[in-house]
């Protein structure tokens, strides 16, 4: 991934946060046929692994986990928040027109060691983690327990787990922070004006904290 200096996320903390915000990876692999890319929402173990390790599954009928055992490597992207930045935020475009259009975004990118997992306990505490992360705040939560247990069985037999051991982990943050002051405080008073709060009070926030550790480093 192209990374320029300023807008590199090398903190491990801050790169996990994404993952955990945003589980749904696109699953990248290269095989004898080309690429392959399935989107799979992972579970993140950051206690195992000096950088982590995500643990996955996948249909059986999906044939990319041939591709991992046969010892293809695994690339996963995280996106995080993501929105267009229009020039007409910025205070530049009103002192001199020499702006354009971009697209702010938060991402990481993972690559690491694949293994390929058929075990039934590992598959059923995988999905138990899994489905922990999203019900755990409903006030009702459910849990695998929930379904009947030879309902699950006949579910997991349908499956493949996959796990992979964090090698390498990138962040992009590319959040306006080299922008000058003016025009980032532009960006966030305009995502707060346009429509869809949830994502772009995200983004503005990344935007306002960044921008503000950006200028401050800049004097």
């Amino acid at each position: 991934m192209y990374q320029p200096p300023h807008h590199r996320e090398d903190d491990l903390g801050v790169q996990h946060a994404l993952i955990r915000a945003h589980p749904l990876g696109l699953l990248i692999t290269a095989g004898a046929d080309g690429p392959t890319a399935n989107p799979l929402p992972f579970h993140l173990d950051a206690g195992r692994g000096a950088k982590g390790t995500l643990q996955v599954h996948m249909a059986r009928a999906n044939g990319q986990w041939k591709e991992l055992l046969a010892g293809a490597a695994p690339l996963v992207v995280f996106q995080g928040a993501e929105n267009y930045i229009t020039p007409s935020w910025y205070a530049t475009k009103r002192e001199t027109g020499k702006v354009v259009p971009t697209w702010n975004y938060a991402m990481v990118q993972v690559k690491g060691k694949a293994t390929v997992i058929e075990d039934f306990d590992w598959l059923r505490r995988q999905i138990g983690a899994l489905t922990g992360d999203h019900e755990g705040g409903r006030a009702e939560p459910w849990a695998v327990r929930d379904a009947p247990e030879p309902f699950i069985a006949a579910q997991l037999k349908g499956i493949v787990g996959i796990e992979i051991e964090v090698t390498e982990i990138a962040g992009k943050w590319k959040v306006s922070q080299n922008r000058p002051a003016a025009d980032i405080a532009g960006v966030v008073e305009g995502l707060g004006r346009s429509g869809q709060p949830h994502q772009n009070g995200e983004m503005g926030k990344l935007v306002r904290d960044y921008g503000a550790k950006a200028v401050a480093a800049r004097g």
